[in-house]
């Protein structure tokens, strides 16, 4: 069991990596003025999101190997593990809004400034302190 939590958390750290970055691209590409610019902006979200999905998939994969062979038997009644899933499928909309937000920029439909992605950047670290600190700590 120990190598799929090592598994585990070296697709969670892949696909936080790819969270990190990519709200990143988008201050910029809300900030760029020249069409070259946006459209190189478009091609790296493009790219980025492709790239980071599957870490998702395996990150969430291991989880549930990791959630039905060992931690439901063990923390079942312990609410650190349901509120660490439920912010671990916050997580997953967040992923799949970014999607979201890839294509409106990519048909220059983008609604939002700098400064809201700048604040949407800050979400997931919000998440990470969160699911590390739960899955740690086990506070409750």
């Amino acid at each position: 069991m120990i190598w799929v939590k090592a598994f585990h958390i070296i697709f969670m750290v892949a696909w936080f990596a790819g969270l990190f970055y990519l709200p990143r691209l988008f201050v910029n590409h809300a900030m760029a003025e020249e069409e070259d610019v946006r459209a190189r902006l478009a091609l790296m979200e493009r790219k980025l999101y492709r790239f980071i999905t599957p870490w998702m998939l395996l990150t969430i994969g291991f989880g549930l190997w990791l959630t039905f062979d060992y931690a439901w038997a063990a923390y079942a009644n312990m609410w650190w593990l349901h509120i660490k899933l439920a912010l671990v499928a916050a997580l997953v909309g967040y992923h799949f809004y970014c999607g979201r937000i890839i294509r409106n920029f990519a048909q220059d439909r983008n609604q939002r400034s700098h400064v809201w992605y700048r604040w949407f950047n800050e979400l997931p670290v919000l998440v990470l302190f969160t699911v590390v600190i739960l899955a740690v700590v086990k506070p409750f």
